[in-house]
């Protein structure tokens, strides 16, 4: 009589249906990638088919980002008490008609339109990775884990702005949209058939008197930042205006939490070193690195008196997809040894190696292209691939029990107040030291140094971090 077949272990279902959820809530976060990404080579190309110039284009673009901030302050939070299943599927959908939207735009209007709409996807990224915690227990696990959705953050191993260059080239800018919405669809499906519900906070009062504050008080401060990155032409009146605008909102939002039985965000826990010092330490990551990679090193490569001459496509090949396959690698081993090397050595050490990898840049790196992609392989490690990993981590293991949507919310948003500061920073001084028509590299060295000392800043603040222990390992 044959031997009756062996009961599977309770970890199979449960390592079974974490996977299937981990390939659900990646779906998610490369359908926002893909908003993020892809359209960067398509600008032109849009702003040929919907006969207007590559500033609307671009401004489309800006549009995008700002609804990613708006909404990454309070969807967190809203799928903390909604339940994040639930609001993941709805952002989901609302992608899915944004991209269709966009797709059929007959104009730039419309499709500035459709770029708001898209940006509800913001907080995708965030959301996963706190589904991914209330399902995960074993904390190594988790750790490579959240290491695996993270990495997606920083571009789809350099594959997507490739593929969106090609579909605008082959096919329309609209291809892109089409390939967007129906990525989405599948997302929306896979969602809801792999994901299980979460809401800690289920049966709390929404506070939307907060929302409506704190949204205009970022988008205004968002917007500003915009309209500074471009010091020769910035409307300066505006800027200031805006500035006052958000130092206002920010004031209101402060007396309405004050007030409210359920905060948005507790007055208290901003003032806690584990809601302010990451945050801090994020902002100043994003202005010395974000620039220097998208912006400076570009430039400078395809600046034919200055750099060296290269077409967008090669730079994009050589320097753009190497940095993003190297960090969407290195991100899953960040997130599985975060949890026993420490969160805070393995942040340190991405800086402080990025702050050794930009000196090499500014000083040697922008006079040899074998140097400067090596620079930037280096950079993928170190930045894209460690302390961005972990800067998004730290948003979810810090925040608070009764909270957790809180800080990611707040995290997300300082990546993108961080990567717009970045730009209007670094883009001047390059400018100022190598202007068009210039063949000195000063402007360059100059604004790479700055990015340089800015991180170094950010190591430094690192240190203000408290040790998140309730996510480590110590045996």
């Amino acid at each position: 009589m044959s031997a009756p077949p062996a009961r599977p272990s309770p970890a199979a279902p449960a390592r079974s249906g974490t996977a299937a959820a981990l390939a659900a809530l990646l779906a998610a976060c490369v359908a926002f990638q893909l908003n993020a990404s892809m359209l960067s080579p398509a600008l032109v190309t849009m702003a040929r088919e919907l006969r207007t110039d590559e500033a609307a284009t671009g401004l489309s673009q800006t549009l995008f980002f700002t609804s990613c901030g708006m909404f990454s302050l309070f969807l967190p939070r809203f799928s903390d008490i909604a339940g994040r299943k639930r609001v993941l599927q709805g952002m989901l959908a609302v992608l899915v008609a944004g991209s269709v939207l966009a797709a059929l735009a007959p104009n730039i209007v419309v499709l500035g339109l459709a770029r708001v709409v898209q940006g509800v996807t913001g907080p995708v990224v965030q959301i996963a990775l706190l589904m991914l915690r209330a399902q995960v227990t074993d904390r190594r696990r988790l750790g490579a884990l959240m290491g695996v959705v993270t990495a997606v953050n920083g571009g789809v191993a350099g594959i997507d702005a490739l593929a969106g260059g090609w579909l605008a080239g082959a096919h329309g800018f609209r291809s892109i949209f089409w390939v967007i919405a129906v990525s989405a669809l599948l997302a929306l499906g896979l969602v809801g058939l792999c994901c299980r519900e979460s809401r800690p906070s289920a049966g709390t009062p929404m506070d939307w008197p907060g929302v409506l504050p704190i949204a205009v008080g970022l988008v205004a401060l968002l917007v500003a930042v915009e309209e500074a990155k471009h010091p020769a032409t910035a409307n300066w009146a505006l800027c200031a205006g805006l500035l006052v605008l958000a130092g206002a909102a920010f004031a209101l939002f402060r007396r309405v939490e004050s007030r409210s039985p359920h905060p948005l965000v507790r007055i208290r826990d901003l003032r806690r070193r584990a809601t302010w010092a990451p945050l801090l330490t994020t902002l100043l990551t994003l202005v010395g690195v974000f620039a220097v990679v998208n912006g400076v090193l570009m430039s400078l490569v395809q600046n034919e008196q200055a750099g060296f001459g290269m077409s967008a496509g090669t730079a994009s090949l050589a320097f753009l997809t190497p940095f993003a396959l190297v960090g969407w690698l290195v991100g899953p081993f960040t997130g599985r040894l975060a949890p026993t090397f420490g969160y805070l050595r393995l942040l340190r050490c991405g800086l402080l190696g990025s702050v050794a990898v930009l000196a090499v840049t500014a000083f040697a790196g922008v006079h040899s292209p074998p140097v400067l992609i090596a620079c930037t392989v280096l950079l993928g490690v170190t930045y894209a691939g460690m302390a961005n990993i972990v800067l998004n981590l730290l948003g979810v293991v810090l925040a608070p029990a009764d909270h957790p949507g809180f800080l990611p919310g707040l995290v997300s948003a300082a990546f993108g107040l961080g990567a717009g500061l970045s730009f209007a920073l670094l883009s001047p001084v390059q400018v100022a030291g190598s202007p068009p028509g210039s063949a000195s590299t000063a402007g360059y060295t100059a604004a790479v140094a700055v990015g340089m000392l800015v991180v170094a800043a950010a190591w430094a603040t690192s240190y203000l971090i408290p040790t998140p222990r309730d996510a480590e390992v110590t045996s």
